[in-house]
């Protein structure tokens, strides 16, 4: 395990009830300054592979990207890390739907507000918008799934989507596909046609 991935799980073991003193230490010995909070591990890989496309290493900047499993745990989270905690940044992304879990979170902690970036429905919707559904096609054709895509889209709960709604579903049928396609679809995008949530964090960061 990588030494950021020890302080992933060290907070992760902090927020939902345990000890932080493994987390403190490996926060003052990696220099962590900045803590991305995202839903899931798909989140963590695409700004990832963001941050590697523009030859950055975000661990040795002191940015750490954890993925808390669920939006509705960003406010423990936010407690552990932010003023009230470790006293680190926070900054984060999330769906529109979690916006006011996030508000929430930063407030009780103390953080910055609105110090977060917000995708219109999720990140893949945003992705697959920015790189139109023709491309998005392509590319999952190009890992090798396009039997598991012919045979998804003749399902009868696909009829009468859209191609949009149908790839923004069919990324999330199969565990470990979201994670796969946060990588592969921002790999994809023009330098300069990536989803201003995502720019406009890693822009922060």
């Amino acid at each position: 395990m990588t030494d950021i991935g020890a302080f992933r799980d060290a907070v992760t073991g902090w927020a939902a009830g345990g000890a932080g003193d493994a987390a403190r230490e490996l926060a003052a010995r990696l220099c962590v300054r900045t803590v991305v909070l995202v839903e899931g591990a798909s989140d963590l890989a695409a700004v990832d592979a963001l941050a590697a496309g523009r030859s950055r290493d975000l661990a040795a900047e002191g940015v750490c990207v954890l993925p808390m499993g669920g939006a509705m745990s960003v406010g423990r989270f936010a407690d552990v890390l932010g003023p009230t905690g470790l006293g680190l940044r926070l900054t984060g992304l999330c769906d529109e739907a979690e916006r006011r879990y996030y508000a929430r979170g930063w407030e009780r902690a103390g953080a910055a507000p609105q110090d977060f970036f917000v995708c219109a429905a999720d990140l893949e919707d945003e992705l697959i918008r920015t790189l139109g559904t023709a491309r998005v096609a392509q590319l999952v054709r190009a890992q090798g799934e396009e039997r598991a895509l012919r045979t998804f889209l003749h399902q009868p709960a696909q009829q009468g989507r859209t191609p949009q709604q149908q790839l923004r579903r069919f990324l999330g049928t199969k565990k470990g596909r979201k994670i796969q396609y946060g990588r592969v679809l921002v790999e994809a995008l023009a330098p300069d046609r990536v989803p201003a949530p995502l720019e406009d964090l890693l822009a922060v960061l």
